[in-house]
């Protein structure tokens, strides 16, 4: 059998360099070019990186060895989803695990590479893409998830640094932002995982840490905003869960809470698929994490993963960056309940200390006991997964606090960890130059510029005059027509009967 590997690399001195019988290849793998790219393809890889001492053959080996452990994804997704929370997976790095835990980072990473920013555009704060176009516009179509809908959140809430405005007084919405996904697995992606996928992705914050100062560093009990729970000592944070179950109703997207809009689409899918294996997967990167934890309680608290037929449907976070949420009765009533949660962290990164500085999980038993019922003593939930960016030879010596936090980072370290004190490798050749899509992360001597995603003439087109004009988007759905149907079975109906 003839195999082609026409760009080799070698790992010389800590510094990934092209070998001498290889052209220049960019860190995408395709030509360089000049000017603004608006096809978008953030995820496109590079060949794998071999070290000095690696043959090809030995390299072929390892290639046809990845490509049975992905054959076995369908056999073990349940390990990789924390049915054994995760026990002799992390050190050494299960690869399996790694490449999943990767796969869900990006849908994550979807949450900003879909929104719109831009202050200027009169459609800040939603998506640029239609629920239907969500994947394809990204370059992510080979991941094999269909959106089902869209999640907002209303912005009337004491969280501005999350919340993203135009400056244009005709906009899309007033009060709502766009704030994540549902997504569902297609035939061929679940017949390769070995069942249908339910994803929820939430949106976080990518570069701006100031939304930190503004969290009242305030518990709640998470019953007082009508969530279920028959402890009322299991509090959250004020702010994360206000976010989670405000509503406007006076705003067509956020007439609803991010709450009922998740469990409603939830409830649908799995009666959709009721007689299929299924799984509920919910991801998110820093604040985005914390909404995912608080909705996988919910979930699991109401019992909606919970089949007429009594199956549980296994409910797992995937959690990158993210913050103490809750207390530690929280905590303990997560384990309860079964929730998995794995926690993918930066050590330099400042969000998965806070809130709860002084007052956390890191204090002695006796003392975390005394201090339990204050309002400011937090705990974190799950299992951790601790990398260290100082590990990688890619990347530089900062004083930004963003980097330690940013996604794209965090995926890279994932793909270079193997095990604690073992040399930092990449194992898929995920391209470095996406560490530096909305960052200054990379060592300068790789050539690649900071911040390079741009939209090209910051999204502006010509019309048939000629003229510049910001084009109009198809119009953004806000809510299925059978919601209602499906919150009167939740037993929500009764808040909406006017609605």
């Amino acid at each position: 059998m003839a195999i082609s590997l026409p760009k080799t690399f070698l790992l010389i001195n800590h510094h990934v360099l092209p070998s001498a019988k290889c052209r220049p290849v960019s860190f995408s793998g395709q030509k360089p070019q000049l000017g603004l790219t608006t096809s978008m393809e953030f995820a496109t890889r590079v060949p794998r990186v071999l070290s000095s001492t690696e043959s090809l053959s030995s390299c072929i080996d390892n290639l046809e060895k990845e490509n049975r452990e992905e054959r076995r994804v369908a056999e073990v997704w349940r390990e990789i989803h924390g049915q054994d929370d995760w026990v002799g997976m992390l050190d050494p790095m299960d690869p399996i695990l790694r490449s999943e835990l990767i796969r869900y980072g990006e849908m994550a990473q979807a949450c900003y590479d879909g929104f719109d920013f831009d202050p200027f555009s009169k459609y800040c704060g939603s998506c640029r893409f239609t629920p239907r176009q969500f994947f394809d516009s990204l370059a992510m179509a080979d991941h094999g998830y269909v959106v089902s809908r869209y999640l907002f959140a209303t912005s009337n809430i004491n969280l501005p640094n999350f919340f993203t405005k135009s400056r244009w007084p005709k906009v899309w919405s007033k009060t709502a932002n766009w704030t994540g996904y549902v997504a569902i697995s297609n035939d061929e992606i679940s017949k390769r995982i070995g069942r249908r996928d339910i994803v929820v992705a939430w949106r976080g914050t990518v570069t701006r840490l100031e939304w930190i100062a503004d969290l009242m560093d305030f518990l709640k009990p998470i019953s007082s905003n009508k969530i279920p729970c028959p402890d009322s000592t299991v509090k959250v944070e004020s702010g994360f869960v206000d976010l989670y179950t405000d509503k406007d109703e006076n705003c067509r997207f956020c007439k609803f809470s991010a709450r009922e809009q998740l469990l409603t689409q939830v409830k649908k899918l799995l009666e959709m698929y009721k007689d299929e294996e299924q799984s509920l997967t919910i991801t998110g990167h820093s604040l985005g994490s914390a909404l995912a934890i608080l909705s996988a309680y919910d979930i699991v608290e109401t019992g909606l993963n919970v089949l007429q037929d009594t199956r549980a449907v296994p409910v797992t976070v995937f959690s990158f960056s993210g913050p103490r949420v809750g207390n530690v009765r929280f905590k303990e009533r997560m384990e309860l309940l079964g929730v998995k949660v794995l926690r993918v962290v930066n050590v330099h990164d400042i969000v998965p200390k806070s809130p709860g500085l002084v007052f956390n999980e890191n204090l002695p038993p006796l003392l975390m006991k005394l201090a339990e019922r204050l309002p400011w003593s937090y705990s974190h939930v799950g299992v951790e997964l601790a990398l260290d960016h100082k590990d990688s030879p890619f990347l530089k010596e900062t004083g930004d606090l963003s980097c330690a936090h940013n996604l794209e980072a965090l995926l890279h370290l994932l793909d270079g960890y193997h095990a604690k004190g073992h040399r930092f490798l990449l194992a898929s050749g995920r391209d470095p130059a996406l560490v530096n899509k909305a960052s200054d992360f990379l060592k300068d001597h790789y050539l690649v510029p900071p911040y390079w995603r741009q939209y090209e003439n910051k999204g502006l087109v010509r019309d048939e005059f000629g003229r510049w004009i910001q084009p109009e988007r198809p119009k953004l759905d806000d809510h299925p027509e059978d919601i209602h149907r499906y919150l009167k079975q939740l037993g929500l109906g009764s808040e909406h009967q006017n609605s």
